[in-house]
């Protein structure tokens, strides 16, 4: 039995995206009873990277058709919208926990306990250097070890500026990661890797449009990353959205993965993708689409089911204004709690 209720989540802030301001978060929570157990998922989709909402609700509407004439089993196989499938795995691997007693973590092959998950914190674009470097210093101030700036709006000197900015009010023992959003050419990105390697940055995510991947290729091997010569890697975000997580390990266009398990259909595919990447020597980090607590709790679930996880994007909950239920999987000193109760964590009934 499927039961589908359409929510809306007010953002505290809109979000300004290629395909328009966003205010609010709308989707459909999908619950299942499988096997006389109770299970929950999200299908929250954000255009540009998931099927409309529309796109979402037709999807869902197919797959309950499915279910009554076959099994649900068929059902998740012939899905092809990312977030309705999200849904529909989310609900199923909470009602497999349920009936095993167990956390949705372990539940998923985490053999051990695992209490939090390190995370980072995200640093806009659009701020000065001192904005920017007095913002760094709140965030480190309320416990993060490792800071995402956001930057590809203002040139190139600004980036590198308003890292500096960052490396020196935070010191040395801070991670500071980048995200250009796929702002950059190739020749550009050559020139500020090389600057920013000089200032300890970690990684930088998407420099180059999600297309290029053989130019990704090229910038590790320009830049030496590929043999882990400095301390400057590669990751990938936006494009996995156009290859397959072969096509990234083959082409060697990547030091790390960012995976969105709403744009990846589900948290059993988000896990089976970390698991080929870190067997390619591809750090996973786990990440969110501005989603509501149900799918927030399943990717920390997610994260802490792979071993020695990298600090992940996955405190988000400040982005929304309303939510759908109290977060089980708060942040405190850089960390997120991971719920140890009987499958999300959750209420049944939300």
């Amino acid at each position: 039995m499927i039961e589908r209720e359409p929510f809306r989540v007010r953002l505290a802030e809109p979000i300004h995206t290629a395909h328009g301001t966003i205010h609010e978060r709308e989707g459909f929570l999908v619950s299942v009873h499988y096997d006389g157990h109770y299970g929950v998922g999200e299908a929250t989709p954000l255009p540009g990277w998931t099927e409309s909402y529309e796109e979402c609700r037709q999807a869902l509407d197919r797959a309950e058709a499915i279910a009554g004439e076959l099994d649900w089993g068929m059902a998740l196989a012939k899905i092809d919208a990312p977030a309705a499938r999200h849904a529909l795995s989310l609900a199923f691997v909470e009602s497999r926990a349920r009936k095993q007693d167990l956390p949705v973590y372990q539940s998923l092959g985490g053999e051990r306990q695992v209490e939090s998950v390190p995370v980072n914190a995200t640093v806009g674009a659009g701020t000065s250097p001192a904005q920017t470097a007095h913002r760094a210093r709140e965030l480190v101030a309320e416990g993060f070890r490792t800071l995402k700036l956001k930057v590809g709006t203002n040139g190139l000197e600004d980036d590198v500026e308003r890292v500096r900015s960052v490396r020196d009010a935070v010191g040395d023992d801070i991670g500071i990661r980048v995200d250009a959003n796929g702002s950059w050419t190739l020749e550009q990105a050559k020139q500020v890797v090389e600057a920013l390697g000089a200032l300890g940055v970690e990684y930088v995510e998407q420099p180059l449009p999600k297309a290029d991947l053989d130019g990704h290729a090229q910038l590790r091997e320009a830049t030496g990353t590929e043999q882990r010569e400095r301390g400057v890697e590669i990751a990938l975000d936006e494009s996995l959205l156009a290859y397959t997580v072969d096509d990234v390990i083959q082409t060697d266009a990547a030091d790390v993965a960012v995976l969105k398990p709403m744009v990846l259909g589900g948290p059993d595919r988000t896990l089976e993708a970390a698991r080929r990447f870190q067997e390619a020597g591809i750090d996973p980090v786990l990440s969110t689409t501005f989603d509501a607590v149900v799918a927030r709790t399943g990717a920390v679930h997610v994260a802490a089911s792979i071993p020695q996880v990298r600090s992940c994007g996955l405190a988000t909950a400040s982005v929304l204004e309303t939510d759908l239920a109290s977060d089980p999987a708060p942040v405190r000193n850089g960390q997120i709690t991971v719920p140890q109760s009987s499958g999300l964590g959750l209420p049944e009934r939300l």
